[in-house]
C-alpha cells in the first residue's frame, strides 16, 4: 500500500518541492498552509507520516507536534528556519523524530522518509509469538507491548526513545556508537547529519533521572548503560 504523507508548510515553493520529490518516490502526499488544518485532517484520517514546519500562522509547529503526540505515535519529521540547540531540542524532546533547517536537500528529506518507513516495516515484522521482556537494574521492557516500567511505574516514552533504551539493554555489555545508533534506531547511513541520537539521549537521561540506569557517555564514540551505585 502507498504510504500517506501530510504536509505543512506555510511556503508554497517548499510544499510543492517536498510534494514533487515525495510522489516521485510513490507516496501519496497531502499538503497543507499551516498545522492546524493538518491536525484537523489528522484527526478526521490519520497519516503515516508528518512533515510540519515550526513557523507557520495559526499555532505553531511545536505545538501541533505536541498535539499529535497527545494521540499517535506517527513519525514526525520538523521543519524550521531557525538554526538554534534549543529549536532543534525543543522538537525533540516534544517527540518529533528528526528536525531540517531550511534550506535543506529535499533529496536528504526523502532519504530520511525512506529510513523511517523502512525501520517500521523491520518492527512490525518481528516475531510476536513468545513474550520479549528486557530488564536492566530497575527498568523492564515489553517489546511486543511496546511499553516501559521504571520499578512499578509505567515510564513514558517516545517511539524512538523505546527503540533507543530497548537497543542499549539488548546491548548492555557493550558500548555502542552514534553510528550505530543511527543506523539501527533511525536507519540513516553514516553520512546523513543528524543530531537526533545524542538529543534523544539527552532526553531520555532525564526521563531516567530517578532510575538506578544510567546511560553513560564515551567520549567520542558513543554510549553505553552503566547501574548506578544505590543512593
Amino acid at each position: 500500500m502507498r504510504k500517506n504523507i501530510y504536509i505543512a508548510d506555510d511556503e508554497q515553493n517548499i510544499r510543492d518541492v517536498i510534494k514533487s520529490f515525495l510522489e516521485s518516490e510513490g507516496y501519496r502526499v497531502t499538503v497543507f498552509e499551516n498545522g492546524d488544518q493538518l491536525l484537523a485532517a489528522f484527526k478526521e484520517k490519520p497519516c503515516d507520516l508528518v512533515i510540519l514546519d515550526v513557523m507557520m500562522p495559526g499555532t505553531n509547529g511545536f505545538t501541533i507536534c505536541s498535539e499529535l503526540r497527545k494521540i499517535s505515535t506517527v513519525p514526525i519529521i520538523m521543519l524550521t528556519a531557525r538554526d538554534s540547540d534549543i529549536d532543534y531540542a525543543t522538537g525533540i524532546n516534544l517527540g518529533s523524530d528528526d528536525y531540517f533547517t531550511k534550506p535543506f536537500s529535499a533529496l536528504s528529506l526523502v532519504m530520511r522518509v525512506k529510513a523511517i518507513f523502512r525501520r517500521i516495516v523491520f518492527e512490525k515484522g518481528q516475531d510476536d509469538s513468545s513474550p520479549r521482556v528486557l530488564v536492566y537494574a530497575d527498568i523492564q521492557v515489553n517489546l511486543n507491548h511496546k511499553t516501559a516500567m521504571l520499578g512499578d511505574a509505567p515510564l513514558e516514552l517516545t517511539p524512538n526513545e523505546f527503540s533507543l533504551l530497548s537497543y542499549l539493554i539488548e546491548n548492555k555489555d557493550r558500548a555502542i556508537s552514534r553510528d550505530e545508533l543511527l543506523t539501527k534506531i533511525w536507519g540513516y547511513s553514516s553520512e546523513v547529519e543528524t543530531r537526533a541520537a545524542d538529543d534523544t539521549v539527552r532526553r531520555l537521561r532525564k526521563k531516567l533521572s530517578e532510575s538506578r540506569t544510567l546511560i553513560e557517555t564515551v567520549w567520542g564514540f558513543g554510549f553505553r548503560l552503566k547501574e548506578r551505585e544505590s543512593r
